[in-house]
């Protein structure tokens, strides 16, 4: 590594101190700068901001490690945590990278191995950003827990409209099984995330480019893989991998997300600056609208960087923008009316910012890239998920005390 990185360690009370120390590194590119035990009392140092890298110790399966977790990430988004687990029970692995750790040591470990792991996780939350002061780009979630409600219409056009603003703009269709990007862009699939996925090997900029496919607009696109089976080879860590990659070196990264909240849509959604959530304007949608927000608010997002979009929202079936605003709890941010040409541009595979940029349509999109374009550091500031970082320390020091029990 370039610089050295200072790592806080945080031991649950359940943890073996001694294991922990053993598997600690002590080499030249780690320091240790403190070991608390008692993960309340570790949260005043984590406040400090002095580390670069959070460890969190804990004997096996517990809620209070991944409250600590979900809590750090939202102190400091850009900031890795590498869990030291001395045994890991069915389930509790998956849980840990729900919360937004970067990886998991199973204890006991050598310590080289464990130096390792923490130099991987600095460059995979980061893309090397921790030594090199590069600020991570906006990445936006399109989200929508019901299928059908347009998402890979609004990813493609907003993707191809901040292209036009000449923005450095990567997609990524994570619709592994049943990925439309290619189809509704009238790209060949040429290469996919299947690929890369096989590949092997260390993952930089320039490989991760090869994998690209170029649009007309100047988008590149990371295509989904052609056959529903390959999606299993796509990884939590290689999606986590690719994430920060890119966001290290573009403008802006867009996502297009399939239905529902799979473990590789949570671990896209943490890794996001930003989310947007697209509904339609009928009961069955605004009802998962609704419930894919609140489920957004227990994961801790920041509501101030989640937008609502609501596609075909002039139909007329009885429900009033009032109704909307009414059932989902918020007012949507952008309103896309229903066009005729919109299912023949998919057809075409011609956006339709491209094909019809006139029309109200493509001026909802546009809109919608603006919206994002403006997110883009100019200042070198990476952007973090929250807007009053005092109160977020506050409420989350208290939830945990609440958690760990204390008054």
């Amino acid at each position: 590594m370039a610089a050295t990185i200072r790592a806080l360690v945080a031991v649950d009370a359940t943890a073996d101190r001694d294991v922990v120390q053993e598997a600690l590194p002590a080499g030249d590119g780690i320091e240790i700068i403190g070991v608390i035990y008692g993960l309340d009392e570790s949260w005043s140092a984590l406040q400090e901001g002095h580390a670069d890298l959070v460890v969190v110790a804990c004997e096996g399966y517990s809620d209070r490690t991944l409250f600590f977790i979900s809590s750090a990430i939202k102190l400091r988004v850009d900031r890795p945590i590498v869990v030291l687990a001395q045994n890991a029970p069915d389930g509790f692995v998956r849980r840990v990278f729900e919360a937004g750790a970067d990886d998991v040591v199973v204890l006991p470990e050598t310590p080289a191995h464990v130096e390792f792991t923490f130099e991987k996780a600095i460059a995979r939350r980061q893309g090397a950003a921790v030594a090199s002061g590069v600020a991570l780009a906006p990445m936006v979630c399109i989200l929508g827990p019901k299928g059908g409600t347009g998402k890979t219409l609004t990813a493609c056009n907003l993707s191809v409209a901040l292209a036009a603003m000449g923005k450095r703009v990567v997609l990524v269709d994570l619709d592994l099984q049943f990925g439309d990007v290619g189809l509704a862009l009238g790209l060949s699939p040429d290469r996919t995330l299947y690929d890369l996925a096989k590949s092997g090997g260390s993952l930089d900029i320039e490989k991760l480019d090869s994998y690209l496919t170029l649009h007309s607009s100047g988008a590149r696109i990371l295509l989904a893989p052609t056959r529903p089976d390959q999606a299993t080879f796509v990884t939590v860590d290689l999606l986590r991998d690719v994430y920060a990659t890119l966001r290290a070196h573009y403008d802006i990264v867009v996502v297009d997300t399939p239905p529902g909240f799979t473990p590789e849509v949570i671990a896209s959604i943490d890794s996001s600056s930003h989310v947007c959530m697209v509904g339609m304007l009928d009961s069955l949608s605004l009802k998962n609208s609704k419930l894919g927000l609140e489920t957004l608010e227990l994961m801790g997002y920041d509501s101030t960087r989640i937008m609502v979009l609501l596609n075909r929202a002039d139909t007329r079936i009885g429900i009033s923008r009032e109704d909307v605003t009414a059932i989902v709890g918020r007012k949507p941010d952008v309103f896309v009316p229903s066009d005729r040409e919109i299912p023949k541009t998919l057809t075409d595979g011609m956006p339709i910012v491209l094909a019809d940029e006139r029309s109200e349509a493509a001026g909802s999109f546009k809109t919608l890239a603006q919206m994002y374009a403006d997110a883009i550091p100019k200042n070198g500031a990476p952007p973090t998920r929250t807007t009053d970082g005092k109160s977020q320390k506050t409420d989350a020091k208290e939830m945990l005390k609440s958690l760990l029990g204390r008054k």
